[in-house]
């Protein structure tokens, strides 16, 4: 495994830690509860940050979504477009991610296997690969992938922050 690969798997192991404590021992209320009335929820945030782990990885890696392919639309039932992943969002859909805690570490765990299993086949000969054209630079697969790793980090950050301040409320 290259340098590049162990450094982008050791950030998406990070963030998968990070997932699990954020959503450990948490109730549905705790999950869904709401720092004020439009804000983000810790279960919104966290099948956010995996939807867009799924989507982007399986889109560089030429492969299916885990959510699609492997059942985890249905098992969700949200009342999105299948192949959402919460860019855009609404406060009302915000609040439609509503599920156990089990489920959203479980369908983080099915990803981040498939992304780590991705991470650890690529060859740095690839990161220069030009994966989306529509922004000026175009993206190449490195700037792609940090940017999934920045994502997921950034929005595991928020999911701790809030489950702190609940936390506290609750006390």
């Amino acid at each position: 495994m290259s340098l590049a690969s162990e450094l982008l798997v050791d950030g998406i192991d990070r963030v998968r830690e990070s997932v699990h404590e954020v959503v450990e021992g948490l109730d549905g209320e705790a999950l869904t509860g709401r720092l004020d009335p439009d804000a983000n929820t810790i279960a919104w945030l966290v099948w956010h940050l995996t939807r867009v782990m799924d989507d982007h990885v399986a889109h560089v890696a030429g492969t299916d979504q885990v959510w699609l392919a492997d059942g985890w639309v249905d098992r969700f039932g949200l009342p999105f477009e299948p192949t959402e992943h919460g860019y855009g969002h609404t406060s009302d859909q915000v609040a439609a991610v509503d599920v156990d805690g089990q489920l959203l570490v479980d369908y983080h765990d099915a990803v981040h296997d498939r992304v780590v299993a991705y991470l650890r086949a690529l060859d740095d000969a690839e990161l220069p690969r030009i994966v989306d054209q529509r922004w000026d630079p175009p993206v190449t697969l490195a700037v792609r992938l940090v940017s999934v790793v920045n994502d997921a980090t950034q929005h595991v950050g928020q999911a701790a922050f809030i489950r702190g301040v609940l936390d506290r409320r609750r006390a």
